[in-house]
């Protein structure tokens, strides 16, 4: 059916989330507004079909959705299956090298690296080609003639081997696994239609990082989110990457406020039924680290997010209280919450000076540095990642292999210009890359203003800044 579709007449398909979409053909728009993704894509598809038809022929369709772009063939009947992309051919006949054969072993001059000659008898020289022959390419590289095959006589019988091979040493176990049809964009809504089709690469990247982020590992691990320069989205940072790694890998998660001071990590989470804090947990290690403990007496101290499956370990909140955590007691704390979770991502004051920010370094397993797209808090950034590394060992290492998390700001973004607005992506990109050379990974995050006030809860953020957070998590995890 493919061979038949021709470029002409030129057709688009856009799908959109929001149950809207567009067919153009030869320049003629047919926009398209229904209740769902499913009849969106049904009054497209009856388009296109209908075209094909008049035409008596299968047509050719470029499609884009979220999750990018494809090709698909629509037969005059209304069967859809997936394009082949045309591969490229040479422009000019003079372009198409022939095969020529290797007079030598002496190096190649040209750019390209030539196939390695296998041993066994020397090459000959091939033979010339009759006149007029069209040559046999093989795009610009240069390879050699076929090898001669040896003669019978020449070639030694094989040997038996002298020890069979042992049967458990065989095994049967080699289908690869089935490739789950996609589910997301264009290719998603046909195979929901009965026409199986695979994955987009963009939708094979999405199921890596969330098999990334799904993950158990062997032992507790220990997040330490820092930045020394406060309004640098550490909080938000906490949050997402809390949620994420929850949600998707549902082990035991606690979020800790290890502020100096009040943190705000309270103020942008869900309230338990109480008011304690990691103070009141210290006070109680005792009793929580006793053998009679049991695993839910620690609700009494963390509240649990109720969507988001995370708990969150709040700072002391007492206007009057003076009372600073020190080192011993984050030492105390951080041994009640790897014995009732798996997972601890900590939150962080400004001063890297502090005693029990540096405590929190000395448990950390993996660091993450989050940064808006403004200069002081990129250079803050900066200058924390310089103050670890210029420690050595550990803190070192934590710096080497840190996670970079540039959001672009501002909340001032629904006010701004198209050019404002380039501008700030342009200088998002230019932190990032700033940065990239000498961090693990750099992530950047788009602006969304579920993040900016209130509680931050993961369903309340916009798909695109959702996949950019989920990437921003299996960045975290291949840490681990």
């Amino acid at each position: 059916m493919e061979t038949q579709a021709l470029d002409f007449p030129k057709i688009n398909a856009v799908l959109r989330t929001n149950g809207t979409g567009e067919v153009t053909i030869n320049g003629t728009s047919h926009a398209i507004e229904a209740a769902d993704e499913a009849a969106v894509l049904n009054d497209a598809l009856r388009i296109i079909t209908e075209t094909a038809a008049q035409l008596g022929r299968p047509v050719r369709v470029s499609t884009t959705d979220p999750d990018g772009q494809g090709l698909i063939i629509v037969s005059p009947d209304g069967v859809v299956s997936e394009a082949t992309p045309i591969k490229p051919t040479p422009k000019r006949e003079q372009d198409r090298l022939p095969v020529k054969a290797a007079p030598s072993p002496e190096p190649a001059k040209a750019a390209t690296v030539p196939a390695p000659v296998p041993e066994g008898p020397a090459l000959e020289e091939t033979p010339a080609e009759p006149a007029g022959a069209p040559p046999v390419t093989f795009g610009a590289a240069v390879t050699a003639a076929p090898v001669q095959e040896p003669t019978a006589a020449s070639t030694p019988l094989a040997e038996e081997p002298a020890n069979p091979r042992s049967l458990k040493d065989t095994s049967f176990l080699v289908s690869a696994p089935v490739l789950q049809p996609a589910t997301r964009g264009w290719r998603g809504a046909l195979s929901r239609l009965g026409f199986r089709l695979d994955p987009s690469p963009e939708e094979l990247a999405e199921r890596e990082d969330i098999r990334t982020v799904s993950q158990h590992w062997p032992g507790p691990r220990t997040v330490a989110v820092v930045n020394r320069k406060g309004g640098a989205n550490k909080t938000p940072t906490v949050v997402m990457l809390s949620a994420i790694l929850a949600r998707y890998s549902g082990a035991a998660t606690v979020a800790w406020d290890n502020n100096e001071s009040q943190g705000t990590l309270g103020w942008r989470t869900e309230q338990g039924g109480h008011n304690n804090s990691v103070l009141d947990l210290i006070d109680s290690s005792q009793a929580l680290l006793s053998p009679s403990a049991q695993a839910a007496e620690i609700a009494r101290f963390v509240h649990h997010q109720t969507s988001d499956k995370f708990d969150v370990l709040r700072s002391d909140e007492n206007d009057e209280g003076d009372h600073e955590v020190t080192a011993e007691e984050v030492d105390i704390a951080h041994q009640v919450l790897t014995r009732y979770y798996r997972l601890i991502v900590m939150d962080s004051g400004n001063t890297a000076r502090a005693a029990n920010w540096r405590r929190m370094i000395h448990h950390t397993n993996q660091l993450v540095v989050p940064v808006t797209a403004i200069e002081d808090r990129a250079e803050a950034a900066s200058l924390t990642l310089q103050t670890l590394e210029s420690r050595g060992g550990h803190d070192a290492e934590l710096a080497r292999n840190a996670v970079v998390i540039v959001s672009e700001s501002t909340d001032a973004k629904r006010s701004m210009s198209g050019d404002a607005l380039k501008r700030a992506k342009d200088e998002a990109q230019r932190i990032a890359e700033g940065f990239t050379p000498h961090v693990r990974a750099v992530v950047r995050i788009p602006y969304d203003p579920a993040l900016v006030n209130g509680p931050i809860r993961y369903d309340a953020l916009q798909p695109v800044t959702q996949r950019a957070w989920l990437a921003a998590a299996a960045a975290v995890a291949k840490g681990f």
